[in-house]
């Protein structure tokens, strides 16, 4: 029987021979960092927590996580002519007592069985909204190119550093990085307006982390992005994850199954409500297990990290832990054995 991480790694390779369907976040050992650590963000039910960048953020009870507040007296960038006065650049300068911390975290973990994985949130494209407001960001892509890309910039050059830190102190053997690109239904750029302004970006940041030894890259985008799928291959993502099935999994698997895989299919409004049950659960699970196989494909609920609302993250683990019992022979007990305890990072 493989270990969690090497079902993982024979799931996403071409012709690799999984023994059983990846669980979720079984295989990844999701840790953070030290800016995570000193960056303000509030708890579940707490309102108008202002970070490191200056965006206020409240994360109101019921639902997944937090969103910045873009009210007129809150939004941080009020003109994206003179952003340069409103965006705060943080520091990145943490003492080595700090990272020491993280080190002996990341050390502890068993990589026979879980990827050493560090977890950096929130995206380039998420970043510019967060900090001028949806509606805003969006304008300013048409209507002021230059400053839009000057702003990237100045983000594109922080995350380097912060990929330099991860790297030199950290180790990691795989990335999850958020960002995303777009609803339930459709992106939010088109794809050449993407090139424009975030592909080289992208191309540059998960390039350096591969370059210094960081081997895979999942891509976390709890939303349509099909279009895009191709800029995440040329960017050198590894796993899209989150992918709803309105991207019409299946076809992407079909068509790029050998150059990248798919982790997410089990939707949040389908399983993680109040009222749920095991029964649903069982039933969403067994639908998208036997939709989309065990190639290219994890089966895992589409948030950005292993946790839900409503306390559905463990049931669905059961869910697809019976699966591999009734197809492959694995007991729930023999599936545990052979991988590292999941930390829940989201909620329950």
């Amino acid at each position: 029987m493989l270990t969690a991480k090497q079902n993982m790694i024979e799931c996403m390779k071409p012709g690799g021979k999984p023994d059983r369907f990846v669980n979720q976040y079984e295989a990844i050992s999701l840790q953070v960092h030290p800016y995570v650590a000193m960056n303000p963000t509030p708890q579940e039910g707490q309102e108008n927590v202002v970070n490191l960048w200056g965006v206020t953020n409240s994360w109101p009870k019921g639902t997944p996580g937090s969103f910045p507040v873009h009210t007129d007296d809150k939004v941080c960038v009020k003109d994206i002519e003179h952003w340069k006065d409103y965006v705060k650049v943080p520091s990145l300068d943490f003492p080595q007592e700090m990272w020491d911390q993280f080190i002996e975290i990341y050390n502890n973990i068993d990589t026979e069985k879980a990827f050493k994985a560090s977890f950096v949130f929130p995206g380039i494209f998420e970043q510019t909204h967060h900090l001028c407001g949806m509606v805003n960001a969006l304008y300013y892509y048409v209507d002021y190119e230059d400053e839009m890309h000057d702003l990237i910039k100045c983000l594109t050059e922080w995350e380097l550093r912060l990929a330099e830190l991860i790297c030199d102190k950290l180790h990691p053997e795989l990335l999850f990085h958020h960002d995303d690109w777009g609803s339930h239904d459709s992106t939010f750029m088109s794809p050449a307006m993407f090139d424009e302004f975030l592909l080289e970006p992208y191309k540059e940041i998960y390039g350096y982390y591969k370059s210094h030894g960081v081997d895979y890259v999942i891509h976390h985008s709890d939303s349509y992005a099909a279009t895009l799928v191709p800029e995440m291959i040329e960017m050198g993502v590894n796993v899209y994850q989150g992918c709803m099935e309105t991207n019409n999994v299946a076809e992407l698997i079909k068509k790029y199954g050998d150059k990248i895989s798919f982790m997410g299919c089990i939707e949040d409004a389908s399983v993680d409500f109040e009222g749920w049950t095991q029964e649903n659960c069982d039933q969403v699970v067994r639908r998208v297990c036997e939709t989309y196989g065990m190639h290219s494909f994890i089966p895992c609920i589409a948030q950005g990290g292993p946790g839900s609302v409503y306390g559905v993250y463990k049931p669905l683990t059961s869910s697809i832990m019976k699966i591999n019992q009734e197809k492959f022979g694995f007991t729930p007990e023999e599936q545990e054995a052979m991988r590292e305890p999941v930390q829940i990072l989201f909620g329950k």
